[in-house]
Protein backbone atom coordinates (compact mmCIF):
# COMPACT_ATOMS: atom_id res chain seq x y z
CA UNK A 1 0.00 0.00 0.00
CA UNK A 2 1.50 3.33 -0.89
CA UNK A 3 2.16 5.84 2.00
CA UNK A 4 -1.13 8.49 1.43
CA UNK A 5 1.39 11.18 2.25
CA UNK A 6 2.76 10.18 -1.40
CA UNK A 7 -0.70 10.78 -2.31
CA UNK A 8 -0.52 14.21 -0.80
CA UNK A 9 2.72 14.71 -2.42
CA UNK A 10 1.45 14.30 -5.82
CA UNK A 11 -1.93 16.37 -5.23
CA UNK A 12 0.52 19.32 -4.42
CA UNK A 13 2.95 18.82 -7.17
CA UNK A 14 -0.21 18.60 -9.80
CA UNK A 15 -2.01 21.78 -7.94
CA UNK A 16 1.12 23.91 -8.37
CA UNK A 17 1.75 22.65 -11.90
CA UNK A 18 -2.06 23.29 -12.70
CA UNK A 19 -2.39 26.95 -11.04
CA UNK A 20 1.46 27.70 -12.08
CA UNK A 21 0.32 27.52 -15.93
CA UNK A 22 -3.17 29.86 -15.23
CA UNK A 23 -0.68 32.55 -16.25
CA UNK A 24 0.42 31.12 -19.42
CA UNK A 25 -3.37 29.77 -20.92
CA UNK A 26 -4.14 33.92 -21.07
CA UNK A 27 -7.51 32.91 -19.59
CA UNK A 28 -8.17 30.12 -20.95
CA UNK A 29 -7.52 31.60 -24.37
CA UNK A 30 -4.12 29.62 -25.37
CA UNK A 31 -5.19 25.33 -25.68
CA UNK A 32 -2.06 23.66 -24.27
CA UNK A 33 -1.81 25.92 -21.05
CA UNK A 34 -5.36 25.63 -20.50
CA UNK A 35 -5.05 21.65 -21.20
CA UNK A 36 -1.86 21.67 -18.62
CA UNK A 37 -4.29 23.60 -16.18
CA UNK A 38 -7.18 20.82 -16.22
CA UNK A 39 -4.91 17.85 -15.93
CA UNK A 40 -3.25 19.62 -13.37
CA UNK A 41 -5.87 20.53 -10.83
CA UNK A 42 -8.03 17.29 -12.04
CA UNK A 43 -5.48 14.99 -10.84
CA UNK A 44 -4.84 17.17 -8.17
CA UNK A 45 -8.22 16.43 -6.88
CA UNK A 46 -7.76 13.17 -8.00
CA UNK A 47 -4.29 12.12 -5.81
CA UNK A 48 -6.19 14.06 -2.95
CA UNK A 49 -8.85 12.28 -2.87
CA UNK A 50 -6.66 8.83 -2.57
CA UNK A 51 -4.80 10.82 0.35
CA UNK A 52 -8.26 11.34 2.24
CA UNK A 53 -8.64 7.69 2.54
CA UNK A 54 -6.07 8.03 5.52
CA UNK A 55 -5.29 11.62 6.47
CA UNK A 56 -8.04 14.06 8.00
CA UNK A 57 -9.68 16.42 5.85
CA UNK A 58 -8.48 18.83 8.12
CA UNK A 59 -5.19 17.72 7.70
CA UNK A 60 -4.54 17.02 4.46
CA UNK A 61 -6.57 19.85 2.92
CA UNK A 62 -4.13 22.51 5.16
CA UNK A 63 -0.97 20.43 4.53
CA UNK A 64 -2.44 20.70 0.53
CA UNK A 65 -3.28 24.26 0.29
CA UNK A 66 -0.42 25.62 2.86
CA UNK A 67 1.92 23.69 0.76
CA UNK A 68 0.98 24.48 -2.85
CA UNK A 69 0.58 28.14 -1.73
CA UNK A 70 3.64 28.40 -0.25
CA UNK A 71 5.53 26.34 -3.63
CA UNK A 72 3.55 28.49 -6.68
CA UNK A 73 4.39 31.63 -4.39
CA UNK A 74 8.25 30.21 -5.26
CA UNK A 75 7.13 29.45 -8.28
CA UNK A 76 6.00 33.11 -9.07
CA UNK A 77 9.18 34.45 -7.99
CA UNK A 78 11.59 32.22 -10.02
CA UNK A 79 9.18 31.08 -12.93
CA UNK A 80 7.47 34.73 -13.76
CA UNK A 81 10.01 36.61 -12.03
CA UNK A 82 8.01 38.34 -9.66
CA UNK A 83 9.32 40.35 -6.86
CA UNK A 84 9.82 38.77 -3.37
CA UNK A 85 9.66 40.70 -0.53
CA UNK A 86 9.44 40.73 3.39
CA UNK A 87 5.76 40.85 3.91
CA UNK A 88 5.88 37.78 1.07
CA UNK A 89 8.36 35.91 3.03
CA UNK A 90 6.48 36.38 6.32
CA UNK A 91 3.45 34.80 4.71
CA UNK A 92 5.41 32.08 3.54
CA UNK A 93 6.76 31.13 6.69
CA UNK A 94 3.46 31.88 8.68
CA UNK A 95 1.85 29.27 6.12
CA UNK A 96 4.33 26.95 6.43
CA UNK A 97 4.17 27.02 10.83
CA UNK A 98 0.18 26.47 10.19
CA UNK A 99 1.08 23.56 8.23
CA UNK A 100 3.48 21.70 10.75
CA UNK A 101 1.22 22.85 13.55
CA UNK A 102 -1.97 21.19 12.36
CA UNK A 103 0.30 17.89 11.47
CA UNK A 104 1.98 17.85 14.30
CA UNK A 105 -1.42 18.50 16.17
CA UNK A 106 -3.45 15.80 14.84
CA UNK A 107 -0.76 13.24 13.92
CA UNK A 108 -1.74 13.37 10.25
CA UNK A 109 -4.05 10.88 10.76
CA UNK A 110 -7.93 9.81 11.38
Amino acid sequence: MVNPFVWLAIAIVSEVCGSSLLKLSNGFKRLFPSLGVLAGLGSAFYFLSLALQSISLGTAYAIWSGVGTALTAMVGVFVYKERMNIKKILGLLLIIGGVITLKLASGGTH
